[in-house]
């Protein structure tokens, strides 16, 4: 990895996995046919902490807010902090001093 463009895989793989929960079709809450990469669900769990983050997202991302709530509520907050990251490191590749110290841990 180039030392002066650090992060650009991580940078690639957020836009990627917005853009694509972005072309999602949003699907009604409660749908019960989905398909999942949640080990817990997969093993039969009806509770995960973590399920219904993307499709929350995918909701958000079409402006569906109380369906995105209803998926999950940590929708909004995960968007928010994503889109930050993402802002973070393009500050990183562009060469801009971040107000924490990124640098060292990249």
């Amino acid at each position: 990895m180039n030392s002066k463009k650090p992060g650009w895989i991580e940078l690639v793989f957020w836009i990627t996995a917005l853009l694509l929960l972005g072309f999602a079709n949003p699907e009604v809450h409660g749908h019960e046919h989905h398909f999942t990469l949640c080990p817990l669900a997969n093993m039969g769990f009806e509770w995960c902490p973590g399920c219904g983050i993307g499709r929350a997202i995918t909701q958000l991302l079409h402006g569906n807010f109380r369906e995105s709530f209803a998926h999950h509520w940590f929708g909004l907050p995960a968007l928010l902090i994503i889109l930050y990251r993402i802002v973070i490191l393009i500050k990183l590749n562009r060469g801009n001093k971040v107000n924490y110290k990124e640098e060292r841990y990249v």
